[in-house]
Parts: C-alpha cells; sequence; structure tokens
C-alpha cells in the first residue's frame, strides 16, 4: 500500500511517527508538502500534480493540514477523494471541524453533551448572549483559534464586553461558552480511529491557568477509557464526519462534556503519555478500510426498485416491543434486520431469538411498502428543550 501523508513539516513528530509506523507495517509512505499541489480540472479527469508532475500509485493520504493552509489543503483533500484515493480525513469533516461555530452546531442537533455556546454579531446582543449561557465568568472563543489560542475566560461583564467589541472591531468572529468551573484547568484528549478510542489523556494547566494545552506548557498522564469518555469521543467523531479525530472533553458534573474536535490532532502528547501507538493504530485502520471499504448501503441498494434501508425507533406503542425478531413476521414480509441498537451496543445480524425491546433501534432492509408499517406517520417534530 502506498500511502501519502499530506505535511508542511517533514520533521515533525507525528508526521514523522506515521512514516515510521506505515513502514513498519511493509507499506510505502510518503511525505507530501501540501502545498506544491497543483489541482487540474477538466471534464471526467480530475487531476493532481505534485511539484508539476504527475503523482500516481497512491492508494491512501493522511491530512495532516494546520490553519493556516485550510483552504487550500482541503481542496487537495477534495481533489483526491474525486480521483478514488481514501483519505482517512474526508474533505468536508475538515471543513466542520475547524469551524468552531459550525460543529457546534452540528453536535447540538444530536444527543450529546456540549458547553451552552452562542454567536452574536450585534453589540446590543452580547449582555442577553451572557445571561443566556449562565453569565459570567464566560469563556471567549475565536473561531479560528488552534492550541489554546484565541481563548479567553472573562471574569466580569465589562471584561466580556470590552474584549468582544475589541475582537469584533477587528473582524474577528467569536463564540461564548459558558464555563464549566469544576473542569477548570483541565482537560481530557480522547484520541478517536475508526469506532475506537485508542488512548486518553488528561491535559492539567500550568501554574493555577485555564487552558490546559500542551503547547502552552500543560502536563499530561494517561488515564483510563471509561465507556462514557469512549461513547462521547467516538459519538462526536461520527457526528462530524471524522473518522480519525482527538477529542476534547471536559470532566463536567453532567459527565464528558464535547468541548472541540480536531481533525489533525497531534501524536506526540498522547503517545508519549500513555505508550500507546496511536500512528499504528491509524495506519492500521486505513489497511483494514482499503481491505473492506465503506458502501453506501442506501444508494447501492436503492437499485433494488421498491427496496430500501431505515432505521426503525422502538416506541412504547410499537407492535414490535417484546416480540422476537421471528415472531414480528418480518422475514415473511421480506425485511431483513441487518443490526439492532440498544443504548450505543450494536448487535449485527441478529437472530430470529432476538427479543426487542422499547428504545431498540432497527437497522433494517426490505419493500418500502412493508416497512412503512414500522414507521411513525407524522412528520418529525423540532427538538425540544430539556425542562430544567
Amino acid at each position: 500500500m502506498n500511502i501519502g501523508i499530506l505535511s508542511i513539516g517533514p520533521k515533525l513528530y507525528s508526521t514523522k511517527r506515521l512514516k515510521e509506523a506505515a513502514t513498519e507495517r511493509g507499506h510505502s509512505a510518503r511525505v507530501l508538502d501540501t502545498r506544491r499541489f497543483s489541482l487540474s480540472l477538466e471534464p471526467g479527469e480530475p487531476d493532481l500534480k505534485y511539484k508539476g508532475h504527475p503523482l500516481e500509485d497512491i492508494d491512501a493520504i493522511i491530512p495532516r493540514i494546520g490553519g493556516s493552509l485550510a483552504f487550500f489543503g482541503t481542496a487537495v483533500v477534495r481533489q483526491f477523494e474525486q480521483m478514488g484515493v481514501f483519505s482517512v480525513s474526508a474533505s468536508t469533516a475538515i471543513s466542520v471541524s475547524r469551524d468552531k461555530l459550525r460543529s457546534m452546531q452540528a453536535l447540538s442537533r444530536h444527543d450529546i453533551n456540549i458547553p451552552a455556546t452562542t454567536f452574536v454579531h450585534d453589540r446590543g446582543d452580547i449582555l442577553p448572549a451572557i445571561e443566556k449561557i449562565g453569565g459570567v465568568p464566560v469563556i471567549i472563543k475565536l473561531l479560528e483559534g488552534t492550541q489554546g489560542i484565541g481563548v479567553i475566560l472573562a471574569d466580569e461583564i465589562k471584561m466580556a464586553e470590552a474584549i468582544i467589541e475589541t475582537l469584533q472591531s477587528t473582524r474577528n468572529n467569536i463564540i461564548l461558552q459558558k464555563f464549566v468551573a469544576e473542569s477548570r484547568g483541565k482537560d481530557v484528549r480522547a484520541f478517536v480511529v475508526g469506532d475506537t478510542v485508542v488512548a486518553a489523556m488528561r491535559r492539567v494547566a500550568k501554574d493555577g491557568g485555564f487552558r490546559s494545552n500542551v503547547h502552552r506548557g500543560g502536563t499530561v498522564e494517561s488515564i483510563p477509557i471509561s465507556p462514557e469518555i469512549e461513547h462521547t469521543a467516538v459519538l462526536a467523531a461520527k457526528i462530524l464526519g471524522l473518522r480519525v479525530a482527538g477529542v476534547d472533553l471536559l470532566e463536567s458534573n453532567e459527565g464528558p462534556m464535547v468541548m472541540e474536535v480536531n481533525s489533525s490532532p497531534g501524536l506526540e502528547g498522547i503517545e508519549r503519555a500513555t505508550g500507546v501507538d496511536v500512528a499504528g493504530a491509524i495506519i492500521e485502520y486505513i489497511d483494514s478500510h482499503l481491505r473492506f471499504e465503506d458502501i453506501d448501503l442506501q444508494h447501492r441498494l436503492s437499485l433494488a426498485k421498491g427496496y430500501t434501508v431505515v432505521e426503525v425507533t422502538v416506541t412504547e406503542s410499537s407492535p414490535l416491543v417484546k416480540q422476537t425478531i421471528a415472531e414480528t413476521g418480518m422475514s415473511d414480509m421480506e425485511i431483513r434486520v441487518l443490526h439492532v441498537n440498544r443504548g450505543g451496543h450494536i448487535t449485527p445480524v441478529p437472530g430470529g431469538d432476538f427479543e426487542i425491546l422499547k428504545g431498540d433501534i432497527l437497522l433494517c432492509y426490505g419493500k418500502q411498502l412493508a416497512l412503512r408499517g414500522f414507521l411513525p406517520a407524522q412528520k418529525p417534530q423540532r427538538s425540544k428543550k430539556k425542562a430544567k
């Protein structure tokens, strides 16, 4: 397998480790300077040139794209995708994750714990926005900040107003987030590869500060991967469409809370803190993916006229409750249950004696007319805020 590592820093720890891990597993790895690509757009023939020459025989790429090169770097990844080359981080997912507001918007649509967040433009909306998320202290974040840069803690209303107005006057976009006091000066980095958290560490700020980034002098320690951490981190990565991600979590009184999701997480801190070969896990994931390539089920199965794939959520009034799959008669209706999701635990290809319970989510394939009987007739309602 030939792997291209898109990086402008061939001597950086993460880049070197990925190349080493690929070589150790018998693959060929090449570091490609993202800035040296040129895109060729012609009907039916998307192409790339590297340093003015055609680039061939690349099976997969690992994008390591920083903020300064986000637009062009994402375009390069997208071009590889158009050419049928697998990217461990999809171009659309990179774009979403790099935009703090957009990523929070995506996460807020799902049942996942995130800090109360608000985004305003007009000066008159600043105070109401701060009150809406619980008042001061409040976290002020630049949408384009990285490694703890552009993250400010404001303890007083006047200070918050002054900071926000100053940043907005320089055409910086910012978001406001609730300050989670119990997590002050510490957070958790969970490293997601595929459907698994392969390593996790706690980062602690230097000298009582509130930003725990390693680049700002914070210390790190390995921590056990609890089911709550794994579930939250993997779900956050999946919502944003990332196959490999560094998910930053706050340890709140309400459980793990997603602070940020990174599409190009560094390897140095987490490998040294945990002793886990994270680079190797990424290479093994790519190898596995290329052997068992993802299939767009909805697209492929829709080729059979009148058939579809749907998720059936089992409610208390559903005729499926406390029935085995055999008793439901689905098989006679040419419906196949591909898997059952019960509280995040997946049972693939359940047998006929599998009992269906309230809250189960069934992934089914079958005739549209037959499946309609198991789906609610009403239109989906907008989600309502939980009662306090």
